[in-house]
């Protein structure tokens, strides 16, 4: 490993507590490194507007991070055991290459919140990718919903069968949840748009750094005023994307069991795309749901990482290095979350219906609550209809199509109500 940065003369560096207290830190911050360099470009930026680099100096410091972004993204730069973390790697690098003016890099700041920039940059990107995926998962729905609005469907409680329901209501019902997702993605992006950069080690610098262009330059919508709650946010912001990301991942584990259900040989309601499948080792005939499986179990990932970053969050106010682990867990958590999510919308494209075992799930007693409405609608007494619509004998096979056609009420088969969903999702955009 190379030089560290608080190395003190006459203080012996043990190689096996290094590699304890260094763990996987330099390989998470691959994924925050071009972040971090961006933030080093705006810092700069700020130290030559007060004073502390002139013109020449902060043009070298520009290109030279340009280039390390550049050799990274191309893989001649690596990011390794090479170095403590990627705040001492950028550090390194401009020494290496512009001597003493590289050394002048980390006037005004600490790797305190250096790493805290780094991440809530990192946090914008993964929210804008979890409003993007959900809006287009709501797209998908919707759509659908509108072709399939009366392509008849069991409906269950209990797992039992209940009533007649349609392929357009349980689409509009995963438009709708995705529509939702996606607003909270917008909503929680909003709260952690803020700029921790210039509060150093939680306790400022006596410095007067233009922490109004460091917000600026990158393109945060406000700046983290407090020093000290710069780091005190650190993992409650984290907590609040993931949250975010889990109510995605709890729609997607219901959306996961219902094509369980649906691709199963007792009910065979649904056909996946063949590479959504896999074989078995040993049983030629089966072709196996995994990738569903697979996205039905992702939120317990996530919801491991979240009681990681919860728990170490029982501290006092100030920097701890517990905050270091927090890392691991949120890049674990979204990288697994993310990816069964932007696999969600191309299945949902291209999952078929068998009409003919839905028609064949559809029986007499699935017409009952409309018999009691309707007799309701004519004057009885629901309760005496009720009973009348529990009797068997009362039961006859029914026109699935007709029992929705007459479901009047806002968001039922009849009144699917997705112009009003639409507008909804209309108004989200993207990236805005």
């Amino acid at each position: 490993m190379s030089d560290l940065l608080w190395q003190k003369p006459g203080v012996k560096v043990d190689a096996r507590i290094q590699e304890f207290l260094a763990g996987e830190d330099v390989l998470l911050d691959r994924e925050f490194f071009l972040h971090d360099i961006q933030a080093s470009r705006a810092h700069a930026e700020g130290l030559q507007r007060i004073g502390i680099l002139d013109g020449d100096e902060l043009e070298a410091l520009l290109r030279e991070l340009e280039a390390l972004a550049g050799d990274f993204t191309e893989g001649r730069f690596v990011l390794d055991a090479r170095y403590e973390d990627g705040h001492s790697a950028i550090e390194q690098r401009l020494v290496e290459r512009l001597g003493d003016t590289g050394k002048k890099i980390h006037t005004g700041r600490s790797r305190n919140d250096q790493v805290l920039v780094a991440t809530r940059l990192w946090l914008k990107d993964r929210l804008l990718r979890l409003q993007a995926v959900c809006v287009e998962t709501a797209e998908v729905a919707l759509a659908r919903a509108g072709a399939e609005a009366m392509l008849p469907l069991p409906g269950y409680t209990h797992l039992q069968r209940a009533v007649v329901s349609s392929a357009g209501m349980w689409w509009a019902a995963w438009a709708e949840g995705f529509i939702d997702n996606a607003q909270r993605a917008v909503d929680t992006l909003a709260w952690v748009d803020a700029n921790p950069l210039g509060s150093a080690a939680g306790y400022g610098v006596n410095l007067p750094l233009d922490r109004e262009h460091t917000t600026r330059a990158l393109g945060f919508g406000r700046m983290q005023v407090a020093a000290t709650y710069a780091q005190l946010s650190r993992g409650k912001f984290e907590l609040g994307a993931i949250d975010a990301l889990g109510m995605a991942l709890l729609d997607l584990r219901r959306l996961a069991w219902d094509l369980s259900l649906f691709t199963s040989g007792e009910y065979g309601f649904v056909t996946l795309p063949a590479e959504y499948t896999t074989g078995s080792s040993i049983m030629p005939n089966k072709r196996n749901p995994d990738v569903i499986e697979l996205m039905r179990a992702t939120y317990a990932s996530l919801a491991a990482a979240r009681a990681e970053i919860e728990q170490l969050l029982s501290l006092p106010s100030g920097y701890h290095r517990d905050l270091q682990f927090s890392k691991g867990a949120l890049v674990h958590g979204f990288g697994r979350g993310m990816g069964a999510l932007e696999l969600l919308p191309d299945l949902l494209r291209n999952l078929d219906w068998n009409r003919e075992r839905i028609d064949a799930a559809l029986e007499p007693s699935m017409y009952a609550t409309d018999l009691a409405v309707e007799l309701a609608a004519k004057g009885m007494p629901f309760r005496d209809a009720y009973k009348q619509a529990a009797d068997p004998a009362q039961w006859a096979e029914g026109d699935p199509v007709k029992s929705l056609e007459a479901r009047s009420s806002t968001g039922s088969g009849g009144a699917l109500g997705l112009d009003i969903l639409r507008r909804r999702l209309d108004l989200l955009g993207i990236g805005e």
